[in-house]
């Protein structure tokens, strides 16, 4: 017997786009934007094992549910009291730009344009200087000049609009000088942006437009935080690394966020090692298609890392997030499966499929 997730079962899918935010992830994908992620710790080491903490692009974007309401007064207190300065971001999450356009989309009475869409003229290229009518116009212009290929026209474009305060319009310049992408690479250029907007936002409502742009700079920064940028005054702090994943998780609810923080709680990495807190935050993450999450969280239950072993209910997570990954990007996901499936006695795959069952049920 194989264990498998039907399509309607499959509301979030580490390949999925996002849709509006208000609604359920996984489903239409109407702006067609596909941005490789893994703030949640870079690519892969090796087939068997789950990629490492470090701010490296990896895998695709991962899903997304509406944001959990969180945040409580003590937290809030502890974010204030330690609270961002431009020295200390990180690289941004490439998980979450799907989900972020759709912001773009609401500020703009043209249609959405995918700000990562593949070049198709040299960055180079000379253009007039640019006159924007407004703030939106000029982030319409940068979208429209990127899609076209003119890198360093988007760039001016983007820049008025960032200078205007725009937080969208200052996460893709983040991305573009993380990546190199029509722009020498520079990661503090990068980090400057993000800490900006985690800077001007940090209480920005988790129910706005703005949020998952805000997450996404927090979680950024945890990242960048992680190791540090070399010869830069960004020195590595995995505590604070921590404490940024813990904000995003909490007031924003980002399931990148919350996965970055339980691989903290499992690796003993910032903090002491807590298998419970990781297993806390990996479901909270899983229940909102986060692929890696789903995969680690199975694999915890299964073994019984943590103090809880529920071989069934493992092996339903391990399942759920086989059938959403990418064998290519996620073989060690595979792995994972595989080894819990050949070691699960029937009653155990047998109970699983029912856990499986009831999973899809309560998610249509």
């Amino acid at each position: 017997m194989v264990l498998s997730v039907s399509s309607t079962g499959r509301k979030a899918s580490a390949g999925a786009v996002f849709a509006d935010p208000s609604g359920p992830v996984g489903d239409v994908a109407p702006l067609g934007i596909q941005v490789p992620f893994n703030v949640s710790f870079g690519s892969h080491q090796a087939a068997s094992e789950p990629p490492q903490i470090r701010p490296e692009a990896g895998s695709e974007p991962s899903s997304w549910l509406a944001p959990e309401p969180g945040g409580s007064p003590a937290i809030r207190t502890a974010f204030h009291s330690r609270h961002l300065t431009k020295s200390i971001f990180m690289r941004v999450s490439l998980f979450t730009f799907t989900g972020l356009a759709f912001a773009v989309a609401a500020c703009s009475s043209t249609s959405a344009w995918a700000l990562d869409a593949k070049s198709q003229a040299p960055a180079g290229a000379t253009s007039p200087p640019m006159v924007f009518k407004s703030t939106k116009d000029a982030l319409r212009t940068g979208m429209q000049e990127y899609n076209a290929g003119d890198k360093a026209g988007a760039v001016k474009a983007l820049e008025f609009a960032a200078q205007q305060g725009h937080a969208l319009a200052r996460w893709k310049l983040g991305r573009m000088y993380a990546d190199g992408d029509g722009v020498p690479q520079d990661d503090l250029k990068a980090f400057e942006h993000f800490s900006r907007i985690a800077d001007e936002s940090p209480d920005e409502s988790p129910d706005s437009q703005n949020a998952r742009v805000v997450a996404s700079a927090f979680v950024a920064l945890g990242s960048y935080l992680i190791e540090g940028i070399p010869a830069t005054y960004v020195k590595p702090d995995p505590e604070r690394a921590r404490h940024m994943f813990h904000y995003a998780a909490t007031y924003f609810g980002d399931p990148d966020a919350q996965y970055n923080l339980a691989r903290l709680y499992l690796d003993g990495v910032g903090g002491p090692r807590d298998p419970k807190q990781a297993m806390r935050w990996f479901n909270l993450a899983a229940e909102k298609g986060h692929v890696q999450a789903q995969a680690l969280l199975g694999n915890m239950l299964f073994v019984g890392e943590g103090g809880v072993r529920q071989k069934a209910r493992g092996l339903m997570w391990l399942t759920i997030a086989r059938d959403a990954a990418t064998p290519e990007r996620d073989a060690w996901v595979l792995d994972l499966y595989n080894q819990a499936f050949a070691e699960a006695a029937d009653t155990d795959r047998q109970a699983a499929m029912a856990y499986l069952e009831q999973q899809i049920r309560r998610k249509q």
